[in-house]
Order: structure tokens, then C-alpha cells, then sequence
């Protein structure tokens, strides 16, 4: 009988794992130490290499959040999902509050943009089509003004 191969747990091979994984995109805190962990590392391994990385420079949840809010944004997406999301993967209120500002006009610009890109440029004519665009615009993240603006002959 084979016997398993446990992953080797020594410092510099939880900084390897962890710089294969930032290479390819940036991480949050809380996402990278989730991916360490399920990679079989110790958990005060994964807290000293996250603190190292963090300290260099190296990982940064604000970067990360920055990313996140452009990636996002250019697939369409409000600023009230995007802010969930970002809660979702540990990032904090303060960066979140500092990053994502929800009354900037690109976001009413945007949610002209992905109205007009799901239902065309002409405005709903009934109730129940207008429900059907609100809703679409709320289940994107967009907030009331956001809404209105994008139903309104102003876009």
C-alpha cells in the first residue's frame, strides 16, 4: 500500500505556493490564506506567510480591491454588488468605503451603458417591462439613483 504524500509545510515552500498563486492574479488576504489552507499548509505557517508577504509589499488588499472594482465594472456590475463581493473575500469596510463610491458619475454612465447593451436603446413603454429593467439593473448592483437615471430620457 502506497503511502500518501503529505505537502512539505516549511516556510519557503508556503511562500512558493503563495507567490505561484499571486503571479497570476492579485489575491485578497483572506482568499490566499483559504487557498494555502486547502493546499494542506499549517494555519500559523499561512498567517506568518501572508503577514511576510503583506509587509514586502507583495499582497495587498487594497490593490487587490482596486483590480477587483476595474474587473467588475467592465463586465457591467453596480457598485452595491461589487461591495458584496468584495466583503466575500475578506476585504474591509474602510478599504472597501475608500475604493468603491457609489455616487461617481461613471456608475450612472454605466448603468445607461448595460440598459441599453440588455434591452436596446428604446425606453420601456409598459409597467411590467420597466419592472423587468429594474430588476435586471438591481440583481447588476446598481442603487435607486443609479436606476433612474438609466430609465430616464437623460441617458
Amino acid at each position: 500500500m502506497e503511502e500518501l504524500e503529505l505537502p512539505d509545510t516549511s516556510p519557503r515552500d508556503a511562500r512558493l505556493a503563495a507567490m505561484r498563486l499571486l503571479t497570476r492574479r492579485e489575491h485578497s488576504c483572506q482568499e490566499l490564506q483559504q487557498k494555502l489552507k486547502n493546499k494542506g499548509f499549517d494555519e500559523s505557517l499561512i498567517k506568518q506567510t501572508t503577514d511576510d508577504l503583506q509587509q514586502q509589499g507583495l499582497l495587498s488588499d487594497e490593490r487587490f480591491a482596486e483590480s477587483y472594482l476595474r474587473f467588475r465594472r467592465n463586465k457591467g456590475h453596480g457598485p452595491i454588488r461589487i461591495k458584496q463581493e468584495l466583503r466575500q473575500r475578506g476585504v474591509s469596510d474602510d478599504i472597501i468605503a475608500a475604493i468603491v463610491i457609489e455616487d461617481e458619475a461613471e456608475w450612472f454612465d454605466l448603468a445607461c451603458t448595460v440598459r441599453e447593451k440588455r434591452f436596446g436603446k428604446a425606453f420601456p413603454e409598459s409597467v411590467a417591462e420597466r419592472a423587468k429593467q429594474q430588476r435586471f439593473l438591481q440583481y447588476r448592483g446598481f442603487n435607486h439613483q443609479q436606476l433612474k437615471h438609466a430609465l430616464s430620457n437623460l441617458c
